[in-house]
């Protein structure tokens, strides 16, 4: 896994979109709701929208974190730390996906190992930024 600096990334970013760690967490976010699609009609707002709101909120809070950055280095680690949790909580709901049967054993290890890849980007990211 390769982590730019901080001075390295704030020089040549021009906003969240920018940066690996978001485009990853939106693509795998954005696989997630496709899939979805195809939950149980009675899970809509149960499973369906936990791992909905848990995989956008990686996104939203890198973006969010970023935009805060100016003020303070550690608002943005602070919206990290946040956005890493959720990685963890999409474990939790892609392992009831599996049992459940809404997705199959491929489909579960892609989306598991794919946020445990993400949350270590964004712990290595995490430790490029100075206080």
């Amino acid at each position: 896994m390769q982590v730019a600096s901080y001075k390295n990334i704030k020089s040549k970013q021009q906003n969240h979109r920018d940066l690996m760690i978001y485009q990853r967490a939106y693509k795998a976010s954005l696989e997630i709701y496709k899939a979805s699609k195809t939950f149980p009609k009675e899970e809509r707002f149960a499973i369906t929208d936990q791992i909905r709101r848990a995989s956008s909120s990686i996104c939203a809070n890198i973006a969010e974190g970023y935009g805060r950055q100016l003020s303070s280095n550690n608002d943005f680690k602070r919206f990290l730390i946040i956005a890493k949790g959720s990685c963890h909580e999409m474990s939790v709901w892609i392992d009831y996906c599996k049992d459940l049967g809404f997705i199959n054993e491929q489909t579960w290890k892609k989306w598991n190992d794919e946020y445990v890849e993400i949350s270590k980007m964004i712990y290595g990211f995490i430790q490029t930024l100075k206080d």
